[in-house]
Protein backbone atom coordinates (compact mmCIF):
# COMPACT_ATOMS: atom_id res chain seq x y z
CA UNK A 1 0.00 0.00 0.00
CA UNK A 2 1.34 3.15 -1.09
CA UNK A 3 1.30 6.33 0.79
CA UNK A 4 -1.89 8.91 0.59
CA UNK A 5 -0.35 11.87 -1.15
CA UNK A 6 -1.90 14.53 1.43
CA UNK A 7 0.31 12.94 3.61
CA UNK A 8 2.94 13.10 2.30
CA UNK A 9 2.62 16.57 1.38
CA UNK A 10 2.18 17.13 5.16
CA UNK A 11 5.24 15.59 6.05
CA UNK A 12 7.25 17.21 3.33
CA UNK A 13 5.71 20.46 5.19
CA UNK A 14 6.15 19.62 8.78
CA UNK A 15 10.02 18.99 7.49
CA UNK A 16 10.37 22.10 5.85
CA UNK A 17 9.28 23.77 9.15
CA UNK A 18 11.66 22.02 11.24
CA UNK A 19 14.88 22.64 8.93
CA UNK A 20 13.80 26.45 8.91
CA UNK A 21 13.38 26.73 12.33
CA UNK A 22 16.28 28.62 14.29
CA UNK A 23 16.97 29.25 18.05
CA UNK A 24 16.62 32.98 19.35
CA UNK A 25 18.38 34.55 22.32
CA UNK A 26 15.96 36.93 24.17
CA UNK A 27 16.69 39.44 26.68
CA UNK A 28 14.64 39.99 29.08
CA UNK A 29 14.42 43.26 31.17
CA UNK A 30 16.33 43.48 34.23
CA UNK A 31 14.11 43.56 37.11
CA UNK A 32 14.81 46.83 39.44
CA UNK A 33 13.33 47.71 42.95
CA UNK A 34 10.47 49.67 42.59
CA UNK A 35 10.78 53.44 44.42
CA UNK A 36 8.26 52.08 47.26
CA UNK A 37 10.45 48.87 48.20
CA UNK A 38 14.06 50.86 48.10
CA UNK A 39 16.11 50.75 50.84
CA UNK A 40 15.71 48.90 54.13
CA UNK A 41 11.97 48.56 54.68
CA UNK A 42 11.18 47.10 51.69
CA UNK A 43 14.47 44.26 51.67
CA UNK A 44 12.81 41.93 52.87
CA UNK A 45 9.79 42.24 50.74
CA UNK A 46 12.52 42.44 47.71
CA UNK A 47 14.10 38.86 49.70
CA UNK A 48 11.19 36.87 50.01
CA UNK A 49 9.37 38.05 46.93
CA UNK A 50 11.45 39.01 43.94
CA UNK A 51 12.44 35.24 43.30
CA UNK A 52 8.99 34.32 42.27
CA UNK A 53 7.63 37.49 40.54
CA UNK A 54 8.00 40.42 39.26
CA UNK A 55 8.13 43.14 42.53
CA UNK A 56 5.52 45.35 40.33
CA UNK A 57 3.07 42.68 40.99
CA UNK A 58 3.46 44.07 44.61
CA UNK A 59 3.20 47.60 43.85
CA UNK A 60 0.30 47.82 42.18
CA UNK A 61 -1.74 45.68 44.59
CA UNK A 62 -4.57 47.78 46.08
CA UNK A 63 -3.81 50.40 48.60
CA UNK A 64 -5.30 49.94 52.30
CA UNK A 65 -6.24 46.80 52.50
CA UNK A 66 -4.96 46.41 55.87
CA UNK A 67 -2.51 43.72 58.03
CA UNK A 68 -4.66 40.41 57.22
CA UNK A 69 -5.03 41.60 53.47
CA UNK A 70 -0.85 41.22 53.46
CA UNK A 71 -0.94 38.02 55.71
CA UNK A 72 -3.36 36.27 53.34
CA UNK A 73 -0.92 36.97 50.71
CA UNK A 74 2.07 35.94 52.22
CA UNK A 75 0.29 32.87 52.81
CA UNK A 76 -1.19 32.05 49.72
CA UNK A 77 2.08 32.59 48.35
CA UNK A 78 3.48 30.04 50.82
CA UNK A 79 0.91 27.16 50.94
CA UNK A 80 -0.64 27.44 47.63
CA UNK A 81 2.44 28.69 45.36
CA UNK A 82 5.08 26.91 47.50
CA UNK A 83 6.69 30.33 47.47
CA UNK A 84 10.21 29.19 49.90
CA UNK A 85 9.24 31.98 52.55
CA UNK A 86 10.84 31.00 56.09
CA UNK A 87 8.22 30.89 58.62
CA UNK A 88 9.55 32.86 60.97
CA UNK A 89 9.72 35.64 58.14
CA UNK A 90 5.87 35.57 57.64
CA UNK A 91 5.37 38.10 60.77
CA UNK A 92 8.12 40.38 59.78
CA UNK A 93 7.33 40.36 55.74
CA UNK A 94 3.31 41.18 56.50
CA UNK A 95 4.18 44.02 58.63
CA UNK A 96 6.70 45.43 55.97
CA UNK A 97 4.06 45.08 53.13
CA UNK A 98 1.51 46.82 55.81
CA UNK A 99 4.10 49.77 56.29
CA UNK A 100 4.90 50.14 52.34
CA UNK A 101 1.17 49.40 50.84
CA UNK A 102 -1.03 49.63 53.65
Amino acid sequence: MSPKPYLLALGLIALAATATARTRDYELPADTVPFALAGAKGEIIVNNCMGCHSLDYITTQPRGKGPQFWRDAVNKMVNVYGAPIDPADVDALTAALQQTHG
